[in-house]
């Protein structure tokens, strides 16, 4: 019976799997019909790699320029759509377009054999060759690559720079970060002594930091790999045909040169005036997405905090097992975990914008710390004021909603002001999906402006700011509700 079983199971899989296989068949690739339909391209990039992608300050709003950006306008109009930019960060761009919240990746990336497996790929459009930054004091000491063996050289996490550098540079400890601003900052405060990047990346820095030096590799590369190309989802093939025919067109008419020449000129505008009250729009529009997503995580985890706990006190294990478990695999993995499952883990099946998405992810994290405070208020109301309730014939509902809560809000006030200040500033985790809160702010002023330091201060005084004022609102009405 067992072995009838199994055949009849086997026999529906491969049924399943045939017809699979046959629709794929059968049905021609329709990934440029469906970017028609929707008359909008979606291209991701992460706007932090000039003269490729950067942002520009006009007029206190940011704007996304840069030779990619302007062969994405290109290809937007070839196609006869409209095009829309989502930015986040560069080790989120594959995932983007594998799960449907981009049509196509842009932003210097090469198609090595590894990320070939994942994604298509368009023909090279860009070759522009492999350099280090160094400090302009390190001149006489680092004259070749060879000088760099036994020092530190930075390189972007996820980066051809970063697999360059295992392969070649022997003997040298490879520091990899998510941001190239981060490791210019690196090498300027010497953490690292180079910064593995592109030749024009390292060029556009050398023009606007005088403290930098350019320093050429020597690396034997394979141009086909190596050069910068637009990423696809895997078998786009009608999509990656009508990328390719732009490319060929903008070869063709020389445009890509123009487009470095007009990033140049965005570049110099950048760097005209990088006070940070030039930038204060950014900073202050980071500061609202970063109140907005924090009072709207507090809010929402407090009354899913509440459920979850009334779920864990109940009677019913089917109730309560799913509430401890929830509980412990929040609080048992990294937030920035939680945010790109539900950004990109449930974007498979709804497509939920950045901003959405990270107000999920931060009041659902919040919810499980919330539940274990309200848990310990109830817990630590005495309980002799249960029977007292249970004696004046309150039912078990009544005696936890207008005896035991009150006393356990009361008691764990302390408490959730503190969840509160943690998630205002555990909230700019959300700025690798590409919300516009502090800390991608941040990001983009210290890459518009190539100062390291002076925008992290900004940041920092606006949190300390926030969290100082919050910190003696909540004593304040601690003390009053001592006092009633």
């Amino acid at each position: 019976m067992q072995k009838k079983w199994l055949k009849w199971l086997l026999l529906t899989v491969m049924l399943i799997v045939g017809i699979s296989i046959n629709g794929n068949g059968v049905h021609a690739d329709d990934s440029l019909q469906k970017v028609k339909d929707k008359g909008v391209l979606t291209v991701a990039t992460s706007p932090d790699y000039p003269p490729f992608e950067f942002q520009v300050n006009q007029h206190g709003h940011s704007k996304d320029v840069g030779m990619d950006i302007e062969l994405s306008k290109q290809i937007a109009r070839d196609l006869g759509v409209k095009l829309q930019i989502k930015n986040m960060d560069f080790n989120s761009l594959l995932v983007a377009i594998q799960t449907g919240k981009a049509d196509m990746a842009i932003g210097g990336i090469n198609p090595s054999p590894e990320r070939k497996q994942n994604a298509d790929f368009s023909q090279i459009y860009y070759y522009g060759g492999e350099s280090f930054l160094i400090n302009k004091a390190d001149t006489e000491k680092l004259k070749n690559q060879s000088a760099l063996k036994g020092l530190k050289v930075g390189t972007q996490t996820g980066s051809m720079q970063q697999s360059l550098a295992k392969k070649n540079l022997k003997g040298t400890k490879v520091v990899t970060m998510d941001k190239n601003t981060d490791l210019i900052l690196a090498l300027k405060t010497h953490k690292v002594d180079a910064v593995g990047v592109e030749t024009p990346v390292a060029q556009a820095y050398v023009q606007n930091d005088p403290d930098l030096k350019m320093l050429k590799a020597n690396y034997h590369l394979n141009k086909q790999d190596t050069g910068s190309a637009v990423a696809l989802p895997k078998g786009a093939t009608t999509l990656q045909t009508a990328v390719n025919q732009s490319i060929d067109k903008a070869k063709a008419q020389h445009l890509i040169p123009q487009y470095l020449k007009t990033a140049g000129k965005y570049m110099k505008v950048n760097t005209a005036d990088t006070s940070m009250m030039h930038y204060w729009k950014y900073f202050f529009n980071g500061l609202k997405y970063t109140l907005l997503i924090s009072v709207c995580a507090v809010a929402g985890g407090i009354i899913l905090g509440i459920l979850l706990v009334l779920m864990r006190l109940s009677n019913f294990k089917w109730l309560s097992w799913p509430a401890v478990s929830y509980v412990e695999v929040v609080r048992g993995t990294p937030m920035m975990v939680q945010v790109l499952l539900v950004y990109f883990g449930l974007g498979v099946l709804v497509n939920i914008p950045a901003l959405p998405a990270g107000m999920i992810a931060v009041t659902l994290n919040s919810a499980a710390y919330v539940s274990e405070i309200i848990r310990g208020g109830i817990n630590s109301v005495a309980k002799g004021q249960k029977e007292a309730a249970k004696s004046l014939g309150l039912s078990k509902t009544d005696a936890l909603r207008f005896i035991v809560l009150p006393q356990a809000f009361k008691n764990i006030w302390p408490a959730l002001g503190n969840e509160f200040i943690s998630v205002i500033k555990e909230s700019s985790i959300v700025s690798i999906i590409g919300v516009t809160d502090l800390v991608y702010e941040l990001n983009v002023v210290r890459a518009d402006t190539y100062r390291g330091v002076a925008p992290i201060v900004v940041v920092m005084a606006i949190y300390f700011i926030i969290t100082f004022t919050l910190t003696r609102l909540l004593n304040y009405m601690e003390r009053r509700m001592k006092h009633d």
